[in-house]
């Protein structure tokens, strides 16, 4: 049993050694609980487990706490991928919901698995999820400042593989900030979020730079092919270079191995295998 956990790059907390020290410390929390969580569930089950975790903790750009887009309203994207089953399920600029990985994990059961907009929102109510609004004053602070693109970036993944060998991928994501009302990331994406039954990947950074390198895709098929997690990786991130591509990456195989890897430092990540690794 394996699970690496991601909280999007910091680079807002490059001059703010607190807000630094207290992502660590969150993601070392955050990742405990996971893996103890994964001891008695499944990945599929701890992915979402971990990342409405994420979502909940106030420090990263995922449900409470996200990015306010250039219209003043926050809306949310994430997706879930089973690597068993091979389904892959989503909501995009959801509005006023706490946990999007959870109405992702409802939707998985059905055919109609992507929802956008005002659609994933009233398959929200009539499923039971109430009204919700993230915002908190600190990113209301930011908006009306107009921050510089280059805090506006970030978001949360978990990859798990379960005691029976299965693999999953959870992603979500608050947007980049100020963008155009309607902009899809790459967190609801299979460019974002990816797996199968030979490996799981989740990404961070510039969604259209992801989108562009269908990176969890690429990855993943290519460990498929016979690579390894690394140098599939480390392919798959090599063909953002023409365009400096920004992005990150966690991942595990189902042989086991764990790998994180990204074109820029500063992306904030957690693993439990036989300890906790924080890297910040």
């Amino acid at each position: 049993m394996k699970l690496i956990i991601h909280g999007g790059f910091f680079s807002e907390s490059q001059t703010n050694q607190e807000i630094k020290i207290a992502k660590q410390q969150a993601l070392e929390g955050i990742v405990k609980l996971g893996y103890k969580y994964l001891q008695h569930h499944t990945a599929l089950q701890t992915a979402v487990y971990v990342v409405a975790l994420l979502e909940d903790s106030e420090l990263f750009n995922a449900g409470t706490g996200s990015q306010i887009q250039s219209d003043g309203k926050i809306r949310l994207s994430a997706s879930l991928m089973d690597g068993k089953s091979m389904r892959f399920s989503g909501v995009i600029n959801i509005e006023e919901v706490k946990n999007p990985i959870c109405i992702a994990e409802k939707l998985l059961s059905y055919d109609d698995r992507v929802l956008s907009g005002k659609g994933a929102q009233s398959f929200a109510r009539e499923n039971g999820f109430g009204y919700y609004n993230p915002e908190t004053p600190q990113r209301r602070k930011e908006y009306e400042k107009k921050l510089s693109d280059s805090i506006r970036l970030g978001t949360v993944g978990c990859v798990a593989l379960d005691a029976f060998g299965n693999l999953a991928a959870a992603t979500s994501t608050g947007g980049k900030g100020f963008e155009i009302p309607g902009r899809v990331s790459d967190s609801a994406t299979t460019a974002g979020n990816y797996a199968n039954a030979f490996a799981g990947i989740s990404c961070t950074g510039v969604g259209e730079d992801i989108v562009s390198g269908a990176v969890a895709s690429n990855i993943v098929t290519r460990v498929t092919d016979g690579l390894s997690l690394a140098a599939a990786t480390e392919k798959s991130l090599d063909e953002l270079k023409p365009f400096d591509g920004f992005a990150g990456v966690i991942g595990i195989s189902a042989a086991g191995e764990i790998y994180h890897a990204d074109t820029h430092p500063y992306m904030v990540w957690a693993l439990y295998d036989e300890g906790v690794e924080v890297f910040g």
